[in-house]
């Protein structure tokens, strides 16, 4: 080969080798680029979450943190404050310093000047005005339903088999659980070999307690048995048949199938119809209300008061104690602080659990502190954006309002807002609503007028009340009546209000 031609070779291997060093050196370069990360400080995540938590959860929750930290006692004790400054605690600069970091989450408080039409009390000096309802709860359905399975003369088998069925039967009183999954979990978990065919007959002796129609797997099965405990009178053995036959028809309300199949006349299946609505399409509810619910009782965060114009805004303290942290460790603390000589490990790990407990104390106390704050605020904040509703108890007279509007009014941001308003009640003289009630989105009317869609949904609710059930309005319809009331809604939007209402289409609005 020529001489020139493999010096050509070698200066294009060495210029690719070069290239490739330069490759990777270029990717292995570091890089200095400024990023700003929002971080959340534990202090800051223990306030999110008691912000969340209603008023008989928070609670349960202070007993808990009574319970758990020994440092934290209640009452009030007002030269604590004192106590922790002299031993290194700096209270009040560091509550400021954990307000600073919240800025980013939470906003800026603002001040009792700005807000100066409502006073702020204490529920404590008005408890007496209120009085917590009894609530009183029986035996549950499902120890209804054991107590039945125990009358009957069932093997120790079969006896297993019901108590397991019966523990799957929802609070609607239906069993939604395939009887495969049944057999499998009766095998694996009860070591019971068992098979469908062995659970069938035992699930029979269940759907012959009370109430009737229990156990059923479906609406179908409900009312069926519900019909054959009754009267075999003419009527209930039609109904039987149309039930059996004719579900699917019966369901989308094809009454003129129905005729055509039964062979009837339109009085005769007004006469079935009344039957088959007269049944329960969930008997376990008829039974007992079932024991969350009824421990679950509503007691309001807030009471707002009107009288003779003005309102009033308490927060609801009731059974929730002051805080403050226990003298007899905070001595312990300074105690040690005076004496550090010939202190044994033994000891110094002592006062640090302390010193820990101590802290962890009072980050509880700034904490629920600040709840209460910020409660206050944003309810102030939605008194002013809603005052002739609370004043008035008008629904008609409550104003567009979503979370933005809160947020903005208050200083806080969306998510706090959220949190503060989400599964919190408040106590008026028109009855108790949860916060959530007063939050709607805004329409216009055909004079520009902002309006909420609750009072659009009002007026829908007025005409669909009105209406002929024998030819029920379609939406395209509706939409027109709206329009001629001075409200131009889209059908999309008709349907959308009808859906959050529980309205069906028209189709399944018909009656006869």
């Amino acid at each position: 080969m020529p001489q020139n031609y493999n010096k050509k070779v070698k200066n294009a291997i060495f210029a690719i080798g070069f290239l490739q060093l330069q490759t990777l050196f270029t990717m292995q370069q570091q890089h200095l680029q400024q990023k700003l990360h929002q971080r959340i400080s534990p202090q800051q995540i223990q306030f999110i979450r008691l912000l969340e938590l209603p008023f008989l959860e928070i609670e349960e929750r202070i007993k808990q943190e009574l319970d758990d930290n020994p440092v934290l006692e209640e009452g009030e004790d007002n030269n604590i404050a004192d106590d922790l400054e002299e031993n290194g605690f700096e209270t009040e600069d560091r509550t400021s310093s954990d307000e600073n970091d919240t800025d980013l989450i939470l906003g800026d408080y603002r001040t009792e000047d700005d807000i100066p039409d409502y006073k702020l009390n204490e529920l404590s000096s008005k408890a007496e005005r209120r009085e917590e309802i009894p609530f009183s709860s029986g035996p549950s359905l499902h120890e209804h339903l054991l107590e039945q399975l125990g009358l009957r003369a069932l093997s120790e088998r079969n006896r297993k088999i019901g108590e397991y069925i019966i523990g799957n039967i929802d609070d609607d009183g239906y069993l939604r659980r395939d009887l495969r999954a049944i057999t499998d979990d009766l095998i694996f978990k009860a070591g019971e070999d068992v098979q469908v065919k062995d659970i069938e007959p035992v699930l029979s002796v269940i759907q012959d307690f009370d109430p009737t129609g229990i156990a059923a797997r479906n609406l179908q099965e409900c009312l069926l048995l519900q019909l054959k405990k009754k009267k075999q009178t003419p009527e209930i053995k039609l109904s039987i048949q149309l039930i059996t036959n004719h579900f699917e028809v019966f369901v989308r309300k094809n009454y003129e199938k129905i005729l055509h199949r039964l062979d009837i006349s339109e009085e005769r299946l007004k006469e079935i119809l009344s039957v088959i609505t007269s049944l329960n399409p969930k008997p376990g509810s008829s039974w007992s209300v079932p024991a969350d619910l009824t421990m679950n009782q509503i007691t309001p965060d807030f009471i707002v008061e009107a009288n003779d114009g003005e309102l009033t805004l308490t927060l609801n303290q009731r059974g929730i104690p002051d805080l403050h942290i226990s003298r007899e460790y905070t001595a312990m603390l300074q105690d040690y602080t005076e004496n550090k000589v010939n202190q044994t490990t033994e000891l110094r790990d002592a006062i640090l659990f302390v010193k820990q407990k101590i802290e962890s104390a009072q980050w509880f106390i700034d904490a629920i502190r600040q709840r209460q704050e910020t409660l206050l605020h944003t309810m102030q904040t939605i008194l002013l954006l809603q005052t002739e509703f609370f004043l008035t108890g008008d629904e008609s007279k409550l104003r567009p309002m979503i979370l933005k509007n809160v947020a903005e009014r208050s200083g806080y941001d969306i998510t706090t807002i959220s949190r503060a308003s989400n599964c919190k009640y408040v106590q008026t003289n028109f009855g108790i609503y949860p916060l959530k009630y007063f939050f709607s989105e805004s329409a216009q009317n055909d004079s520009g007028e902002e309006i909420t869609t609750r009072e659009v949904k009002q007026i829908l609710q007025e005409i669909l009340d009105a209406e002929d059930k024998r030819n029920p309005l379609k939406d395209d319809i509706l939409v027109e009546l709206l329009k001629e009331q001075g409200y131009s809604i889209a059908r999309r939007t008709i349907a959308k209000y009808r859906e959050q209402m529980g309205i069906p289409v028209a189709r399944l609005r018909k009656e006869l």
